[in-house]
């Protein structure tokens, strides 16, 4: 695609880095990380927050290091992904799960996520509940000591009444993927952006959400809570950056979700934070 021309300091905060490229990834878009970085430089986009696939059972050490080794002298922020042990506790099923389980090895653990943290090439984590279930109340303590931001990708299975029930309303900032829904699933987005209102700490970010009007009403009702994703590789990310920038706002608005929100959120997308604007 052609290299975009706007006046945008445009950052992402939703692109996936497959580290190794196993068989299992060659099922599922994958760019490497010299193809990604170059996509995301014609699209526009200076700085990008990385994070490894979501493959459930496993342990994400090996992944995560893999993406923050790539993302070095790249224009990449790596996030560490994390997984848990609990589901929601609104059925008699995911009570009686949540009082049998137990951390196993491939789960994260408090100490896993104090490393992460303490760790200068991580910057936050990345949960797919829908995948990887929700961390036990002592990851989430330990995840409120550190205070780096969370996103979190919901849908059907992760629903934003259970979002708010498990992770909303803590001392981290939670960025909740999506909107919050599939992207043809209105009504999820828009309970999504309800909730907006009740939480000060929340945010959404922008891939994959393909209505106008979706986008546009959050823009316009909550400006400092919407984050540009891009989505990629599964969604080139000049279509993501042509998907905001169409959008009947003003300027200063599209400011505020290409850069100043995010900035704001996570310190290391900002630019006197690295050698890249």
């Amino acid at each position: 695609m052609l290299e975009l021309e706007h006046g945008f300091r445009v950052v992402d905060v939703y692109a996936r880095l497959t580290p190794d490229g196993g068989p299992e990834e060659r099922r599922r878009p994958h760019l490497s990380p010299e193809q990604l970085e170059r996509e995301m430089h014609q699209a526009g986009i200076t700085r990008s927050i990385v994070f490894p696939p979501a493959k459930g059972e496993t342990s994400y050490l090996a992944p995560n290091n893999g993406v923050a080794r790539r993302s070095v002298d790249r224009p990449f922020v790596a996030f560490a992904r994390i997984n848990g042990t609990h589901r929601p506790d609104r059925t008699a099923t995911g009570r009686l799960h949540n009082a049998v389980s137990r951390r196993k090895d491939h789960h994260t653990s408090p100490e896993d996520v104090e490393r992460y943290a303490y760790d200068d090439r991580f910057h936050g984590f990345v949960l797919d509940p829908t995948v990887d279930d929700y961390p036990d109340d002592d990851v989430l303590a330990v995840l409120e000591d550190v205070g780096l931001p969370l996103i979190v990708r919901g849908g059907v299975d992760a629903p934003p009444a259970v979002l708010a029930d498990t992770l909303l309303g803590r001392s981290f900032p939670v960025i909740v993927a999506h909107f919050g829904g599939h992207p043809l699933d209105r009504t999820l987005k828009h309970e999504m952006i309800d909730l907006l209102e009740e939480y000060d700490d929340c945010y959404v970010e922008t891939s994959f959400v393909r209505y106008r009007d979706l986008l546009e009403r959050a823009v316009l009702e909550h400006p400092d809570r919407v984050l540009f994703g891009s989505g990629a590789p599964a969604c080139h990310p000049d279509v993501a950056v042509m998907e905001i920038l169409t959008l009947d706002v003003s300027e200063d608005l599209l400011w505020r979700v290409f850069s100043k929100n995010a900035c704001r959120v996570i310190d290391a997308l900002a630019p006197s934070a690295s050698r890249y604007r």
